[in-house]
């Protein structure tokens, strides 16, 4: 009995609605046509009470068949325009509650599915992009390294062709000492390019230590100025007394000091000034290295640190990687560092924190 009347479904509630009516109906009129009343005035009593019935029975089936119509109407809607962020609210026990819920129920999934297909449409970008960047970087790295090995090669090829020909024994060694110097620098110049394609894709990371700073740099420039019989500069340089340690990969910050060392080494003027300096200051150690000479262009002093940069004026001849690594592994730790021309002369530098 219980099931016969339960009202689950919109079938059976239009069903009792319609049964509950017509009952209405049938008793008004039974207890109209019964009351002491004239029969105009019973019978506008009885319109009356159909009215109102009509109007009830409207709502009724407002209530349980337009509204969630209209309901599940805007979210199909919303659906269509990809707008998930409302849900369906319909309640009920019936077959509409039902269809709300597994809309609901659709449009969570369709909205998570949706989140992630963004992200990896996010990652797949990231990646096409990482993949012209590499495709890129190959190109460059072959075009530069035809470009850069076709002089060596042309050596090369030249002198193996004299030795062939060249019957004076002391020649004959002369050009083999410079086939061998021409194939040093050519393994050079892979060895440095590769290095520096590797840390600029992420292939070669960084291994900070502590270490003192100062004994170094010491070393470091010992051995590249000190040490050295051809010196045809004064040199002059400030360390601090003390030990000053910073914690930062030493073998990398050997070759920036290196190629800085050396790039100024290169640009001294003849009897010029080559000055080294490190000043510790708020915690953090100023490097820098000047070399009395010509100064940089102030339009080229921000192309010094491109790849294959040089100035074709320059006195000297160079890959043009060395300042491209500096700037590649002081940029990997976030250092400041920069170049500019002084009254006479350019002056390098980059600035590294103390630690205690």
């Amino acid at each position: 009995m219980k099931e016969q009347f339960s009202l689950r479904t919109v079938r059976k509630k239009i069903i009792m609605s319609s049964k509950i009516a017509g009952m209405a109906l049938m008793v008004s009129y039974l207890i109209s046509t019964r009351l002491p009343l004239e029969e105009n005035v019973s019978f506008l009593l009885w319109v009356t009470f159909v009215i109102l019935l009509i109007v009830i029975i409207d709502y009724l089936l407002g209530r349980f068949i337009s509204d969630p119509i209209f309901k599940i109407g805007e979210m199909a809607h919303r659906a269509a325009r990809l707008d998930f962020s409302v849900p369906c609210t319909i309640t009920s026990k019936d077959e509409f509650g039902e269809l709300a819920d597994n809309l609901n129920k659709m449009s969570e999934n369709l909205q998570e599915t949706l989140e992630k297909l963004e992200k990896a449409n996010i990652r797949l970008e990231r990646d096409v992009r990482q993949e012209r960047k590499l495709l890129g970087e190959r190109k460059e790295l072959t075009d530069r390294l035809s470009h850069e090995m076709k002089t060596p090669i042309g050596v090369i090829r030249a002198y193996a062709e004299g030795i062939q020909d060249e019957t004076d024994e002391e020649k004959r060694q002369k050009y083999s000492e410079i086939i061998i110097s021409e194939t040093e620098r050519m393994s050079k110049l892979i060895e440095t390019l590769l290095d520096l394609s590797a840390l600029e894709n992420g292939a070669a990371s960084l291994t900070p230590e502590r270490f003192d700073f100062v004994e170094f740099v010491e070393t470091i420039a010992g051995r590249l100025l000190i040490d050295m019989p051809d010196t045809d500069f004064e040199l002059q340089y400030e360390l601090p007394e003390d030990k000053v340690f910073v914690y930062t990969d030493q073998q990398r910050m050997e070759q920036v000091i290196g190629n800085l060392i050396m790039n100024a080494k290169k640009n001294v003027s003849p009897k010029g000034i080559l000055r080294l300096s490190l000043v510790g200051q708020d915690n953090t150690l100023h490097f820098s290295v000047y070399n009395q000479g010509a100064s940089i262009p102030a339009e080229k002093l921000s192309k010094i640190w491109d790849k294959f940069y040089r100035d074709k004026n320059a006195k000297y001849s160079g890959s043009g990687l060395g300042l491209a690594i500096v700037a590649q592994i002081l940029s990997m730790q976030n250092l400041e560092y920069g170049a500019e021309n002084l009254s006479d002369g350019v002056r390098f530098f980059f600035s590294i924190p103390i630690i205690k």
